[in-house]
């Protein structure tokens, strides 16, 4: 038996309502940190989320969206990245929404 099979039939039936809930809090942080080719570096674009190997924040992505940019424009754009890694993105933005906002807002303010 995998862990993953172990926890559903001996650790969860275990558990208590408000166990549960904690559980699927912290199952939920762990898996927001997951995001392939996105990635936040000390010093590099104020440490913002970017795709990872360059210098193209995800604020910048998500704000060239909201502003009309399609998907086929941003991959014209920037040659470098591909739909995976601009979905990759999307979903960065919507799980790290306060940091994406607060980000335009600096960037704007700047």
């Amino acid at each position: 038996m995998n862990a993953l099979e172990e926890a559903k039939q001996v650790s969860l039936p275990k558990l208590t309502p408000a166990e549960k809930a904690e559980l699927l809090s912290v199952l939920e942080r762990e898996t927001a940190r997951v995001f392939p080719g996105i990635e936040r570096t000390p010093g590099v674009c104020g440490g913002s989320a970017c795709i990872a190997g360059t210098r193209i924040p995800v604020w910048g992505l998500e704000e060239a969206r909201r502003q009309g940019a399609g998907e086929v424009q941003l991959l014209l754009s920037y040659p470098i990245l591909r739909a995976e890694t601009l979905a990759h993105a999307w979903a960065y933005a919507e799980t790290h929404r306060a940091e994406i906002e607060e980000d335009i807002r600096e960037n704007a303010e700047a």
